[in-house]
């Protein structure tokens, strides 16, 4: 199971009610940030802008790949190890808007975490160290570390101990 914080709504669906939950300006901000992030080639700045200016936890060496995708509201509660590549066009959420109710929750990913390509994490999901994600997976619980994961639904292909083998 995810960890996630639940909070009822009543009325329209949760999304409706967006900015209950999280400012407009904020989200505009964001918003402006994230799409000159997805577009720059330039990984330095692209750290920058999340660590600075969308206030994630990004280690050095991490490199987000083209068109990136991460959580458009709550952005800060994403965390990114040191030497981690993140996959073309994934996506990293920290909420979800349901039709009674909206879930937060962080999204921990370890240091040398390799995450293939069109990805969707979602939030409340701890990825270990060393752990590899394969291309287009959906990331719906943890991902122990040094694990190989992939798939919809998401299943282990081999775990930490299979991985060191096969690397002798």
């Amino acid at each position: 199971m995810r960890n996630t914080e639940r909070y009822q709504v009543n009325g329209p669906n949760s999304l409706w009610q967006l900015y209950k939950t999280v400012s407009f300006w904020k989200v505009m901000k964001n918003f402006v940030i994230i799409q000159l992030a997805r577009y720059t080639p330039f990984l330095p700045m692209k750290n920058w802008l999340y660590r600075v200016c969308l206030r994630m936890k990004v280690g050095e060496q991490t490199a987000f790949a083209l068109m990136v995708m991460v959580d458009l509201m709550f952005p800060e509660r994403i965390s990114v190890g040191k030497n981690s590549i993140i996959g073309y066009h994934t996506t990293i959420l920290t909420h979800e808007y349901l039709i009674d109710e909206y879930r937060l929750g962080d999204v921990t990913i370890g240091n040398e975490v390799m995450i293939g390509a069109n990805s969707t994490i979602l939030p409340g999901v701890t990825i270990g160290d060393r752990a590899v994600i394969s291309a287009g997976t959906v990331v719906h619980k943890d991902v122990e570390a040094g694990t190989f994961v992939g798939g919809n639904p998401m299943r282990t292909i081999y775990t930490a101990e299979e991985m060191s083998k096969r690397k002798k």
